[in-house]
C-alpha cells in the first residue's frame, strides 16, 4: 500500500520502541517523517533508518516537548524543511511511578507536562497549517492506564485520560477543516517501559488481558496507520483501543 504518498507525518516520541514502529510503518507506506526524540542521537539513528530502508525523507529533530517555545521553533523548522504537514502523532510520553501519597509535585508536573502538555504544544502549532490545507490527521497516543486507571500512576493515568478529553474537544474544534482528530489506546505493550517489569507482575496482568499476551510495538502501529489514513475520513473524536480485550 502506498496510503502515505505526498505526506508528511511528525511523529513525537520516535527515537524509540511505540514511536519508531510508527515511524517505520508509515515510511512504508509511502510518508516523509520528521522523527522527534528528546534525545538527538535516538532520533538520528530512526532518521538514518527510514531512508535507508524505504528511501524516504527522514528528517532527525531534538526537543523537550514540555518545552512550549522550543516546540514552536521546531515547528516552524519542521514547515519549513517539509513543505507541508499531513499527520501529527504525539507519542512522547514519560512515566514516573509512585504511590500518590509518596508522589512529589515534580513527578506529577514531569509527566503532565510532557505527555499532555507536550502533545498541546504540538496541536496549537501544527493545526493551523493542517487547516490551512483543509487536511489533516492528529492522533494522540492515549494509554488504556487513562481508561482503566492504574495504582501507581495517578500521574501517568491523569496524563493520559487528558489526552482523551484533549482528543474529543479538539475534534469539534477542527472537524469543519476536514481535520479528523483520534486517540490510539495501547495496553501492555513490550517496550523498553514493560520490559524491567517483575516476571510476578508481568504474570498478574497477563491474567487481565483476554488474548493472554502483551502486544507488540507493530500492532499499534497498524492502528496509527488506519486512523491517520485517508481511508478513515470519517472516523473522528474516537478512542482506539489496542489493549487485547483488557478494557473491552
Amino acid at each position: 500500500m502506498n496510503r502515505y504518498a505526498d505526506q508528511v507525518a511528525v511523529i513525537t516520541g520516535a527515537g524509540r520502541g511505540i514511536g519508531r514502529a510508527i515511524a517505520l510503518r508509515l515510511a512504508a507506506e509511502g510518508a516523509r517523517v520528521a522523527v522527534i526524540s528528546r534525545t538527538a542521537v535516538n532520533a538520528q539513528i530512526v532518521a538514518e533508518e527510514l531512508t535507508k530502508q524505504y528511501s524516504q525523507q527522514a528528517l532527525p529533530y531534538s526537543v523537550d516537548v514540555a518545552d512550549g517555545d522550543a516546540v514552536a521553533n521546531l515547528c516552524s523548522k519542521i514547515v519549513k524543511d517539509f513543505g507541508t504537514i499531513s499527520v501529527l502523532v504525539n507519542n512522547a510520553g514519560i512515566t514516573r511511578d509512585r504511590l500518590s501519597m509518596r508522589m512529589s509535585g515534580e513527578d506529577w508536573d514531569r509527566v503532565l507536562d510532557t505527555n499532555l502538555k507536550g502533545a498541546f504544544h504540538f496541536v496549537q502549532h501544527l493545526q493551523r497549517h493542517m487547516m490551512r490545507n483543509s487536511y489533516g490527521r492528529i492522533v494522540n497516543i492515549s494509554s488504556v492506564s487513562g481508561l482503566l486507571g492504574q495504582a501507581g500512576q495517578v500521574n501517568y493515568s491523569a496524563s493520559k485520560a487528558g489526552l482523551i478529553g484533549l482528543t474529543k474537544a479538539l475534534a469539534r474544534e477542527v472537524s469543519g477543516r476536514n481535520v479528523t482528530v483520534n486517540a490510539v489506546a495501547p495496553g501492555f505493550i513490550q517496550t523498553d517501559m514493560t520490559q524491567n517489569l517483575p516476571e510476578s507482575v508481568k504474570a498478574d496482568v497477563l491474567k487481565l488481558i483476554p488474548l493472554e499476551r502483551f502486544g507488540d510495538c507493530e500492532d499499534v502501529a497498524a492502528a496509527v496507520a488506519f486512523i491517520a489514513s485517508p481511508e478513515a475520513k470519517y472516523i473522528t473524536g474516537q478512542v482506539i483501543k489496542v489493549d487485547g480485550g483488557m478494557a473491552m
